[in-house]
């Protein structure tokens, strides 16, 4: 059989013409995500951030975790479906960490509400607890293991205050270093630290 399209398992022993196929390694890949772009293989009303990656075949890839257009920060990139799985399963409790930037002053309660969860809008059950750092009255860091639907932005809406930027810094051990716009492969260390 010579039908491209057949799902085959990582261990299969795949021949052509008498030759063994080697399967191209998983790609691991740190994204600098500006603003009005999106975290979608296709364009829809802003570019795709697979615009910014240069590498072979870059629409091939997923986005492990999205951020919203109008949100910067980390992203990673890969195409490693297992590897993504522990990233976005709230099941494995990998922390992201989100610079945010307030249109009121926070108030005092808030890191405790985030703490015990709290409920967002259409939702039945509270948010998984949530740890707050206060940079400055309208200036936060925000550590979830979650990640529903606007969640960040839903859950500061739950405490009577809007987000005015938000900036993802950090996912699981990986820390954002590279400018904005940029890419790099990940380390050895950063991809098994998943």
């Amino acid at each position: 059989m010579t039908n491209e399209a057949v799902q085959v398992h990582e261990n299969n022993c795949i021949m052509l013409d008498g030759q063994m196929l080697t399967p191209r390694p998983s790609r691991y890949i740190m994204v600098h995500k500006p603003l009005d772009t999106i975290c979608s293989n296709v364009d829809e009303g802003y570019p795709s951030l697979f615009h910014l990656i240069n590498v072979e075949r870059a629409f091939d890839l997923h986005v492990a975790g999205r951020l919203d257009t109008d949100t910067t920060g980390l992203v990673l990139v890969t195409d490693d479906g297992r590897w993504s799985y522990n990233i976005i399963t709230p099941k494995k409790h990998c922390e992201k960490v989100y610079r945010v930037g307030l249109r009121d002053p926070i108030v005092v309660d808030v890191a405790t509400r985030f703490q015990q969860g709290v409920l967002l809008q259409g939702e039945k059950s509270l948010t998984r607890p949530a740890k707050l750092e206060i940079l400055g009255p309208k200036d936060v860091l925000l550590t979830i293991t979650e990640g529903k639907f606007h969640q960040v932005k839903r859950m500061f809406a739950a405490v009577g205050n809007r987000v005015v930027s938000l900036h993802r810094q950090k996912i699981g051990e990986i820390n954002l270093d590279i400018e904005l716009g940029q890419w790099r492969y990940l380390t050895t260390d950063e991809i098994q630290s998943f």
